[in-house]
């Protein structure tokens, strides 16, 4: 294991805990940490980790999504690492990148991970995106900027989310985790 990342190894073991049904994702996630070459670069094509943002309102009722350009699919904000070992701030960083929005704040603990396919894509080879998660609060200002890597963003009922069967499935889960932890 890189002797840089034991955070991010209690950051799984915490997640097992709680989320017992998860343990072979989190098998996989640490499994990626424990290889030789750095997971934490896009260049490792073989797959690397990822950071994203489940950007809620002030109110913790919407999310926001973007239509994301190059998989032309509706997600949650995020992107590479790029040598960053701290995902909470790497997903901080993508959402405030992506949405233009300030104010946010993110919570320490991870959220959700997901281990997801790339198609490749132009020069870049498909591989593995190991995806860790993180709640970000939005505030007041929920005026957002439409990036150059989005076709557009929207906020969306975090409820609809979860009951709508053609929705990603891992933003279903996201979405169904979120109401679960609100409702305790």
């Amino acid at each position: 294991m890189l002797p840089c990342c034991p955070d991010l190894a209690v950051l799984l073991a915490n997640y097992r805990a709680r989320w017992p049904g998860e343990a072979d994702a989190v098998d996989q996630f640490l499994a990626l940490l424990g290889e030789r070459e750095d997971p934490f670069v896009r260049e490792r094509a073989a797959g690397h980790y990822t950071g994203s943002a489940w950007l809620v309102d002030a109110a913790g009722t919407r999310v926001l999504l973007t239509h994301h350009r190059k998989l032309d699919r509706w997600l949650q904000l995020g992107g590479h690492a790029d040598g960053d070992r701290d995902l909470a701030q790497v997903a901080l960083r993508e959402a405030q990148e992506e949405s233009g929005l300030g104010g946010l704040r993110v919570e320490g603990g991870l959220f959700d991970i997901d281990r997801h396919w790339i198609p490749e894509r132009g020069d870049v080879a498909a591989h593995w995106h190991y995806d860790a998660r993180y709640i970000v609060h939005g505030s007041e200002d929920e005026d957002y900027v439409v990036g150059d890597e989005s076709l557009d963003l929207a906020w969306r009922d975090i409820a609809a989310i979860a009951a709508d069967e053609h929705n990603d499935p891992s933003l279903r889960r996201m979405a169904r985790k979120w109401l679960q932890r609100s409702a305790g």
